[in-house]
């Protein structure tokens, strides 16, 4: 279908906003590298092997002095030394010079494909793979006057498929005269069903005719100029299961020069995200008895087609299936959404409907508005009541720090909640008095804990007390920046299925501390975008939307209280490590999800090196939880954190790709 102009202008200020995040998320990279250089620097340098090498260096400068014969004798050996040495070296690139390297999002995912996708002598071995079954997949394609290499690139990715048992289903409406002749030649493979239109029935009524005419089990949706991976239909065999109705898979974009460019390496299925924007994409795989069901495509979602029909496909859908592969080239060229998500702005407008429609169809009551930038939508639940939240704090003599946590909560908009501070053997008699004073108030109760501190079981004790309905754990070092912050997490958290929702939290010098979880990053677990700014972005845009993630931080997390009970509260075996990831994964567990919004924004004060494991003490107890993490999850962390693709490393927080 003609795409709508785009102007030279606005086409220019596209790509830069798109360098700038490149650049973004490169110096993030860049400042992270140093932060680790100086924190080597300084540990060499208060080492002995620094101050013996510090001695010797001073006992060289006076057997070989500066600007001697015998110093430039000794300049001269050391150097042919080094020079044979490194000939005999097979260990590449020093360390800072491949990790700059990698900083270049072209470089890195270059490096990521020679690492991860098959060879040639693997894509011919899987042409002989005896398949168990072979359900055939309709490959379909809607054809409006695409330019002939394009075109041709399409066709020719069909056929270099490694699975055989497709079918290509064409409806063509072109009036340029260059591609009914290819398309009759395609025709020529009795694999391959062409109908020429008599009216180009716009790119809904062209893909529904392409649609009639496919005949297969599964259905995989095509645009006329991209192309599939040619193991693509091979991945999806694999993952074809007699439950699954909806695969898909990762995509990359095709750049003007036929690069593969920014690969969008996705998270298993997430239904908060589909939401707030269509992550899913390409390529998709239906279960053709589905899509009869669902009736096709709809017309009046121009644009954002796709976005609908896997809102509707996932509602009904038994299974939904992840391939982490990818298998889908996305072309890029002035008027395509792949290059400018703004260039088309009806598109936006109807994928804000078809979200709207969505969210009636499930029986939520919400608005859906305009996101931060085009193809992302803020999904606003509406609050006809406000259910008690019940507040846990646990103190131990920081007044003034307690003091304006709980000024910024009276502050917020949400005025259902009652206060329960959980006083833990504080000394202070400053202390003491604010408390009094605080239980001057109605909605606040002191509880006394008298037994040795453990996180986990302070917070279990007052829940037990608590009489909301949603419960709320929050950090006495917290602040919070925008007034209607407890309420969007309300909003969150009374949805069918939600279990527990954190929010975005930000350190005293505005870089983010927590933008949720990630499993098995370091070793148990860490955040994304940690110490990211406060304004960036994020990757992909992550930082601004509302999405489905493993875990978040207790420092501020609501949770409905009967979830809580159901799974049993904290897991006290977690003293004070590990307590808030623990609940998060149980809650996953009994088939409840976690959400992170970026709508609820508050400062966590807490010390960016803060929790070094610094007397023996701690590092044994550190060692019990950590051991204790890795007995309970090891399947999950064998497997992987769902919402974060394998493909990621799992040693830095800016979803830099694993390239080796």
């Amino acid at each position: 279908m003609a795409a709508d102009p785009v102007t030279d202008t606005q086409w220019d200020r596209d790509i830069a906003t798109r360098r700038i995040e490149q650049l973004e998320a490169a110096l993030m990279r860049r400042t992270e590298l140093l932060e680790q250089r100086q924190s080597e620097l300084l540990a060499i340098k208060s080492s002995k092997a620094y101050k013996l090498a510090s001695v010797a260096q001073k006992v060289l400068d006076k057997l070989f002095p500066l600007h001697t014969r015998r110093r430039t004798a000794l300049k001269t050996v050391t150097k042919r030394l080094t020079s044979l040495v490194d000939r005999r070296a097979k260990n590449g690139p020093r360390l800072e010079e491949r990790y700059l390297a990698e900083c270049t999002p072209f470089d890195e995912y270059q490096r990521w494909i020679r690492a991860f996708e098959p060879t040639k002598a693997e894509l011919e071995k899987q042409k002989s793979h005896p398949f168990a079954r072979t359900p055939i997949i309709s490959i379909v394609v809607p054809v409006f006057n695409p330019p002939k290499e394009f075109l041709e690139a399409m066709l020719n990715s069909v056929y270099a498929q490694t699975y055989p048992h497709w079918q290509l289903c064409i409806a063509d409406a072109s009036t340029a005269p260059h591609v009914r002749p290819m398309l009759e030649q395609a025709a020529s493979d009795r694999r391959v069903k062409v109908e020429f239109l008599a009216a180009n029935g716009g790119i809904v009524g062209n893909s529904n005719a392409a649609l009639a005419l496919a005949s297969g089990e599964f259905v995989a949706l095509v645009d006329h100029d991209d192309t599939l991976a040619p193991f693509a239909l091979f991945e999806i065999s694999q993952a074809i299961q007699p439950d699954v109705d909806f695969i898909y898979s990762d995509e990359d974009k095709l750049d003007f020069s036929g690069n593969r460019v920014e690969p969008s390496f996705k998270p298993d299925w997430s239904p908060e995200t589909l939401q707030s924007r269509n992550y899913i994409c390409h390529l998709s795989v239906f279960r053709r008895t589905l899509l009869d069901e669902l009736k096709g495509f709809r017309v009046g979602f121009e644009g954002a087609q796709d976005h609908d029909l896997i809102l509707r496909a996932t509602e009904r859908a038994r299974k939904i299936v992840h391939v982490p592969q990818v298998l889908y080239h996305w072309r890029m060229h002035r008027q395509s959404t792949a290059a400018d998500a703004g260039s088309k702005g009806y598109a936006h407008d109807a994928g804000k409907r078809a979200v709207q429609e969505h969210l009636a169809r499930i029986g939520s009551d919400a608005t859906v508005r305009d996101g931060a930038v085009p193809g992302i939508y803020d999904v606003v639940y509406h609050l006809r009541t406000q259910p008690l939240v019940s507040v846990i704090i646990p103190n131990r003599d920081a007044p003034e720090m307690l003091a304006r946590c709980v000024e910024s909560l009276a502050k917020s908009s949400y005025a259902n909640y009652e206060l329960l501070i959980v006083e833990n053997g504080s000394t202070r008699p400053e202390t003491h008095s604010y408390y009094r004073n605080l239980e001057k108030q109605p909605h606040v109760r002191i509880l006394e804990w008298t037994k040795p501190f453990n996180y986990a079981a302070v917070n279990n004790y007052a829940a037990v007390q608590a009489r909301g309905e949603l419960l709320l754990f929050l950090n006495n070092d917290t602040e919070a920046v925008n007034a209607d912050w407890l309420e969007q997490m309300v909003r969150q958290c009374t949805q069918p299925g939600v279990g527990a929702v954190g929010a975005k939290l930000y350190f005293a010098d505005d870089t983010i501390q927590h933008a949720g979880i990630v499993i098995g990053m370091g070793g148990v677990a860490g955040h994304s975008h940690h110490s990211y700014p406060r304004n960036a972005t994020g990757y992909m845009q992550r930082l601004r939307f509302t999405q489905n993630v493993a875990a978040v931080t207790a420092a501020c997390l609501v949770c409905r209280t009967s979830v809580f009970r159901e799974v049993g509260g904290f897991d006290e075996g977690f003293v004070l490590a590990f307590n808030d990831v623990d609940l998060c994964l149980q809650i996953l567990q009994q088939g409840h999800r976690i959400v992170w919004t970026p709508h609820a924004e508050l400062y966590h004060y807490e010390s960016k090196t803060r929790g070094y494991e610094d007397t023996a003490e701690k590092q044994a107890r550190f060692k019990r939880e950590y051991d204790l993490f890795h007995t309970k999850w090891s399947g999950l962390l064998k497997r992987g954190d769902p919402y974060y693709n394998p493909h990621y490393r799992l040693d830095r927080p800016d979803f830099a790709l694993r390239v080796a």
